[in-house]
């Protein structure tokens, strides 16, 4: 240490300013040489600073003043993902980097490490400045219509995901002196270790190529997995999950490889129709369906629907019946109009009349096998918009307006029996036994 302190003694160099300084005021000589060390690299680390932040104020100024002129919108999330504030820390890195050989020449032997420090330094820089990029370029292509609808978080995660591997087998190259191709030699003989330990990554990126290159979801899909209880849009397709946002407003995150793995329900084909389907029932009470009588036929013409129909089936059954010689005394001979059969007819009229039914696609009302529960009148149609809350009130409308329709076709709806009609037979029970 005394010859070291002889040598810097015998030189004037600028760097040592601050050393001569304090040994002629009678500071101790090595306390003085660690003294002015550090008032250089304060030096130093100042003078970056103000370059930094000269340079990110330029360049921020420059970057800010283009977006507001161009129409694009790419330069604006350049802006907003600080593509340029990553791009200043390469200037005090440059500065610094540069100053070391002149800085430490007190100190020659720390600054391989301190170089080595710099190295990992610009590394993460990098990785931050393309980072910002690619981030840049998503919220660019989410703005495109072409690819709203696609997984473009997950193609975000696969280039990070490689970015991030380069940087590290860069960094372990740089922190070990191992060359980076023996690094990566030295890899395929872990390859069995890391795949148990990316797995789920591994799968992850596999599912979501699979997802996108066969376009089986896309964001703002309505899908249903009741074995994760997902049933909702899709608002996000990442590398490893994909999130679901339920009508209840949860979220439920389902792994992305599932979805290659396990069955779902993917309404878009429903939504790019252009019709919702409506397939629901009434039951009818069996005992009050019948044959109408002309009484009966001349009050059910009243209904202006059902008018024209009733007209020209009665000139066919009349035909039929008078070609076949039947006797229309008892009704079972022959062929007549049912109460039910009419109120069949009744409803499709209506519906093909109804506001909200798209009558180009298929629509029927039909019977379905009688059961316990007496016999079921099903609507087969589609309504016009896909919307939930439309659908439900064309679906609301119609049978508001049905069931309200049926005692006039002298019909009853089957339903089972309430404390009160049970109360109502117990009471008939004991007045006929008195």
């Amino acid at each position: 240490m005394n010859m070291e302190l002889n040598r810097i003694v015998s030189s004037q160099s600028l760097h040592r300013f601050a050393y001569r300084y304090l040994t002629e005021i009678g500071v101790n000589k090595e306390i003085a040489l660690y003294i002015n060390q550090l008032v250089l690299v304060i030096a130093v680390l100042l003078i970056s600073w103000i370059f930094f932040y000269i340079t990110r104020r330029f360049l921020l100024g420059i970057l800010n003043s283009v977006a507001l002129k161009t129409s694009t919108a790419f330069d604006d999330f350049l802006v907003k993902n600080k593509v340029m504030m990553h791009v200043s820390r390469l200037v005090p890195y440059i500065i610094i980097k540069n100053s070391l050989p002149y800085l430490f020449q007190d100190f020659k032997s720390i600054i391989p490490f301190l170089t080595a420090v710099l190295d990992f330094v610009l590394i993460m820089f990098v990785v931050g400045i393309f980072r910002a990029f690619f981030k840049s370029c998503r919220d660019y292509l989410k703005t495109k219509e072409l690819f709203k609808d696609k997984p473009v978080d997950s193609y975000l995660q696969v280039v990070s995901l490689f970015m991030y591997a380069i940087a590290g087998i860069m960094i372990f190259s740089l922190v070990t002196g191992m060359s980076a191709k023996a690094f990566v030699a030295g890899l395929g003989a872990a390859s069995a270790v890391l795949m148990l330990i990316f797995k789920d990554t591994i799968l992850g990126f596999v599912a979501s190529v699979q997802v996108s290159t066969n376009d089986m979801v896309r964001i703002g899909d309505w899908i249903e997995m009741p074995k994760f209880g997902a049933d909702g849009d899709v608002i996000e397709i990442n590398l490893n999950t994909v999130k679901i946002q339920n009508w209840d407003k949860t979220i439920t995150n389902i792994p992305t490889y599932y979805l290659i793995s396990d069955s779902f329900k993917n309404w878009r084909g429903m939504h790019s129709f252009g019709g919702r389907r409506i397939k629901r029932a009434i039951h009818i009470k069996i005992s009050s369906i019948h044959f109408v009588t002309e009484e009966e036929i001349d009050k059910l013409k009243s209904i202006q629907l059902l008018k024209p129909y009733i007209e020209s089936r009665q000139l066919e059954i009349v035909g039929f019946n008078a070609e076949n010689h039947v006797d229309t005394e008892n009704p079972i001979n022959g062929r007549h109009l049912t109460n039910v059969g009419l109120f069949r007819k009744y409803v499709e009229e209506y519906a093909k009349q109804k506001k909200g039914i798209n009558t180009q696609m298929t629509l029927m009302v039909r019977h379905l096998a009688p059961g316990e529960k007496g016999l079921p009148i099903e609507l087969y149609m589609f309504t016009d918009k896909t919307v939930w809350a439309y659908y439900e009130n064309v679906m609301a409308d119609i049978f508001d307006h049905i069931l309200a329709a049926v005692p006039y076709f002298n019909l009853e709806v089957f339903e089972l029996p309430a404390s009160d009609d049970l109360r109502n037979v117990k009471l008939s029970v004991g007045n006929f036994e008195k």
